[in-house]
C-alpha cells in the first residue's frame, strides 16, 4: 500500500451564478456554514459559563460541530479512500477526540477557528478569481447580427462565427473581434490596448470584443471566432496558467511527502511514549492531537502559489499574459535581455516611403508596387502589410498570387501574372553578377544609409527594383531599455534580421550598445544559446515568424502578441496583448515582487510551525491555542500572497526606479 499523502487541498469557493465580479462573503458557502458554527458557539458558551442545564447548550455544541465540520470531514474521507490524508479530516478528528474526554468546549471552539480560517481561504480564492472572472464580464452576452436584408437579430455573441456582420449602437459594448464595414465612431479600447484616450475607427479599421463605442453607429464584420476573441484567450490563458505549479511549488510538495510519513510517526510516539512513562491518557492524547495539528505543513504548501497566482491575475488584468506559474517564477530570474526591432522596439507598423524601379521594360512606380503587394499579399510580416497597404492606399488593383511561399529571414516567393516575384531582404536574394545587381545594391545603400529598410523585388530573377520603408520608433522604447537594464544589470541586445545601419540608428536612439543585424531566425537563436551558455538567463522579446526559434531557446520568451504572428505568441511563454512595451519590465518587477513574498510566506510558515512544535513538545500548548495559531499562519500567508491582487502592485511594478 502506497503511503498516505499529508496535504491540504485548495477550497473552491462556491459562489452562486450570477454572482457580482468581487464575490460577497454569504456568497460562499464555507462562509455561511462558518458563521452558523460560530453563532450555535457564542450562543451556547455563556449559558455553560452561567451554569444553564447541560439540555441547553449541548445541542448547541452539536450544532457547531455539525454546521462547522461535516464539509471537511466529508472531503476527508473522500481523500481517505484515494489513500490521501487530508489535515481537514486531522481537524475534525482532533476536535472529536476532545469531545470523547469531555472537553466538548475545546472542540467546539477548535472548530469554529478552523471553519472561520477555511471560509477566509475561500474567500482570498475567490476574490484572485473574480480578477479573472471580471475579464470575462468586458464582453457582452448578446450582439445585434444583421442578415442580407438588413433586418436585426440577438444573438449570442458565443454564436457568432467569422463573416457575421454585427450592428454596434453608440454606447454599446462591442461583441466581437473584427472590422469596421461601415460608420465611423470613437472606441474606448483602454481594456484591451491600453490606450487613455478613444481612437477614432472607420471602414477597413480593426476593433475588439469587450471595448466601448462612443457616439456613432459601426457596422462589423466578425473576423474571429468567440473562444478566439482577444479578451477570452486573455481568460483562457491565465485560467490555464493557474492550472500550473512552480518548481518551487513542486519541490515543497516532493519533500511534503516524506514528511507526511515522518509526521504521522512522531504523532503516534509523542502519545505512545509518554503513556510507556506513566503519563495520564487524557494528557497525552491532547498533546498527540495538538502535535499533529500543529505539525501540518499547511501554511508552507501555502507559501508559494498565492503570490505567483496573484501576479499571474494581476499581469493578465493590465494585458500581460503569463503561461503559468512556471513563467511567472523564471521572469523574476532572468539578468539578460534580446530584444527584436520590428514590432518591438518599433511600433510595428511602418509605411512604405520610397519606391525605386530600375530601368527595364515597362517598370513604373506602379507596376513595380502591384507586383509586390500582390505577391506579399499572403504574408503575415509587418513589412508585407506596409507594402499591401500602400498599393491599396493607390487604388492599385492586386491580381491573384498563385505558387505562395514565404522564408522567414529572407521574404516571399509567388507567381504573379505568370511572372517569378521574389520579394524580400537585398542581402538574401540579391543575384551575383547580373548587371543589374549593381544598381539594385546602389539604391539599397542609399536607402539604408538614410535609415530606411530596403526591400528587394525580382522578376524572374531579376531585380526589378527596390522599396524603402520605415518604421517609428516606440515612444516608450528607450525608456524600456533603461528600466530593463536597471533590473538585469546589463544593456539589452538587439537580434534583428534588418540591415546594420537601421539596426544601428534605432539602437543608438533608444540606448543599446549590443547590436546584431542582420540575422536569420536560426542565427538569433544561436546569439540566444550563446548567452545561455555563458550562464545568463536570457529574455527573448519579439513579435513575429522569425522571433520564434528565439522565444522558444530563451529562458524565458515573451512576444508582442497585437501585431505578432500566431506562431510567435504560441512559442512564447508569455504574451504583451497591449501595446505597450513598458509592459516588459512590468512584468518582470512583478515576478521578482512575487518571488519576495514566497520567500517572505516560507519564513513565516517555518517560524510559526517551528515555534508551535516546540510549545507543545517542551510544554503545554491547549488544543485550541495550537489550531489558532496554526491557521491563523496558514491564512497569513495566503493573505500575503494575494497583496499582489491590488492595483497599487501593479504601479509599483511599472514605476521607473
Amino acid at each position: 500500500m502506497p503511503a498516505a499523502v499529508l496535504q491540504r487541498p485548495p477550497r473552491a469557493p462556491a459562489a452562486r451564478p450570477g454572482a457580482p465580479r468581487r464575490t460577497r462573503v454569504l456568497a460562499l458557502a464555507e462562509a455561511r456554514w462558518a458563521a452558523a458554527a460560530t453563532v450555535a458557539f457564542l450562543v451556547a458558551l455563556p449559558l455553560q459559563l452561567t451554569g444553564a442545564p447541560a439540555g441547553f447548550w449541548g445541542p448547541l455544541y452539536v450544532l457547531t460541530y455539525v454546521t462547522g465540520g461535516w464539509e471537511p470531514a466529508w472531503s476527508g474521507l473522500r481523500a481517505l479512500r484515494e489513500k490521501t490524508l487530508d489535515v481537514d479530516l486531522l481537524m475534525v478528528v482532533a476536535a472529536l477526540g476532545a469531545a470523547a474526554i469531555g472537553q466538548v468546549r475545546d472542540g467546539a471552539l477548535l472548530i469554529v477557528i478552523f471553519a472561520g480560517s477555511g471560509a477566509l481561504e475561500a474567500l482570498a480564492t475567490a476574490r484572485t478569481q473574480d480578477s479573472v472572472r471580471g475579464l470575462l464580464d468586458l464582453a457582452p452576452g448578446t450582439a445585434t447580427r444583421l442578415a442580407e436584408d438588413d433586418s436585426e437579430e440577438t444573438v449570442a455573441t458565443a454564436d457568432l462565427v467569422v463573416g457575421d456582420l454585427v450592428l454596434v449602437r453608440p454606447g454599446e459594448r462591442i461583441g466581437a473581434d473584427g472590422r469596421v464595414r461601415h460608420g465611423t465612431s470613437e472606441v474606448d479600447q483602454a481594456t484591451i490596448t491600453g490606450e487613455p484616450l478613444p481612437v477614432v475607427k472607420e471602414c477597413g479599421d480593426e476593433v475588439f470584443a469587450g471595448t466601448r463605442n462612443g457616439t456613432g453607429a459601426l457596422r462589423i464584420e466578425v473576423e474571429r471566432d468567440a473562444g478566439a476573441f482577444v479578451i477570452a484567450r486573455i481568460v483562457a490563458m491565465v485560467a490555464e496558467a493557474s492550472g500550473t505549479k512552480a518548481p518551487t511549488q513542486l519541490f515543497i510538495e516532493k519533500v511534503e511527502q516524506r514528511y507526511a510519513i515522518g509526521m504521522v510517526a512522531l504523532t503516534l510516539a509523542v502519545f505512545v511514549l509518554p503513556l510507556l512513562c506513566g503519563a495520564d491518557l487524557e494528557r497525552a492524547l491532547l498533546r498527540a492531537m495538538t502535535f499533529m495539528i500543529v505539525a501540518s505543513p499547511c501554511a508552507v504548501v501555502l507559501a508559494t502559489m498565492p503570490p505567483l497566482l496573484s501576479a499571474i491575475a494581476t499581469a493578465g488584468r493590465h494585458g500581460v499574459l503569463v503561461k503559468s506559474a512556471v513563467v511567472m517564477e523564471r521572469l523574476g530570474q532572468v539578468d539578460a535581455v534580446a530584444l527584436d526591432k520590428t514590432g518591438t522596439l518599433t511600433a510595428g507598423t511602418p509605411q512604405l516611403t520610397a519606391v525605386r524601379p530600375l530601368p527595364g521594360p515597362g517598370w513604373t512606380e506602379e507596376t513595380l508596387l502591384t507586383l509586390a503587394a500582390a505577391a506579399e499579399h499572403g504574408s503575415e510580416h509587418p513589412l508585407a502589410r506596409a507594402i499591401v497597404a500602400a498599393a491599396r492606399a493607390r487604388g492599385l488593383s492586386l491580381p491573384a498570387a498563385e505558387e505562395f511561399a514565404a522564408t522567414p529571414g529572407t521574404g516571399v516567393r509567388a507567381t504573379v501574372d505568370g511572372t517569378r516575384i521574389a520579394v524580400g531582404a537585398p542581402a538574401r536574394l540579391l543575384p551575383a553578377g547580373h548587371p543589374a545587381a549593381t544598381r539594385a545594391g546602389a539604391l539599397v545603400a542609399e536607402l539604408e544609409e538614410a535609415g530606411h529598410t530596403a526591400v528587394l523585388v525580382l522578376a524572374a530573377g531579376v531585380p526589378a527594383g527596390v522599396l524603402g520603408i520605415a518604421d517609428r520608433q516606440r515612444p516608450d522604447a528607450a525608456a524600456t531599455v533603461a528600466r530593463l537594464e536597471t533590473l538585469t544589470g546589463r544593456t539589452p541586445m538587439l537580434v534583428t534580421g534588418d540591415n546594420p545601419r537601421a539596426a544601428a540608428r534605432l539602437a543608438a536612439a533608444v540606448g543599446i550598445t549590443d547590436v546584431r543585424a542582420g540575422l536569420l531566425p536560426q542565427d538569433k537563436a544561436a546569439a540566444v544559446r550563446a548567452q545561455e551558455a555563458a550562464g545568463r538567463r536570457v529574455l527573448v522579446v519579439g513579435d513575429g515568424v522569425n522571433d520564434a526559434p528565439a522565444l522558444a531557446a530563451a529562458h524565458t520568451g515573451i512576444a508582442m502578441g497585437r501585431a505578432g504572428s500566431d506562431l510567435a505568441v504560441d512559442t512564447a511563454d508569455a504574451v504583451v496583448v497591449r501595446d505597450e512595451l513598458a509592459a516588459v519590465p512590468a512584468v518582470i518587477a512583478l515576478s521578482r515582487e512575487a518571488r519576495r513574498l514566497v520567500v517572505q510566506n516560507l519564513f513565516l510558515a517555518s517560524v510559526f510551525l517551528s515555534g508551535l512544535v516546540v510549545w507543545d513538545l517542551a510544554g503545554e500548548l491547549p488544543l485550541p491555542l495550537g489550531v489558532l495559531g496554526h491557521e491563523g499562519s496558514t491564512v497569513l500567508v495566503g493573505l500575503n500572497g494575494l497583496r499582489l491582487l491590488r492595483a497599487a502592485a501593479w504601479r509599483r511594478a511599472a514605476a521607473p526606479r
